[in-house]
């Protein structure tokens, strides 16, 4: 094998090299673009207060009490 029969045999190579490079580089792009969006939603997430469950808007009946199971039969029973 000459040389010039190497170099047509590594043209190949290099083509198939070169593409992946490319598709690395797009899905880095991608890759990329989602990390930024969703650097962007926990932005979002973190300006808005957590609220406890206690006071998320519900009737003082639906609220659980402190006391016995009891009382939270009778809760699920009035649910169902």
């Amino acid at each position: 094998m000459d040389m010039s029969d190497r170099e047509n045999a590594d043209e190949p190579a290099s083509d198939l090299l070169e593409s992946a490079a490319q598709c690395a580089a797009s899905d880095l792009l991608d890759l990329a673009a989602q990390l930024a969006g969703l650097a962007e939603d926990l932005k979002a997430l973190a300006a808005k207060p957590i609220v406890p469950p206690s006071t998320l808007l519900l009737d003082p009946d639906d609220q659980p009490r402190a006391s016995s199971s009891s009382s939270f039969r009778g809760a699920a029973s009035r649910v169902s």
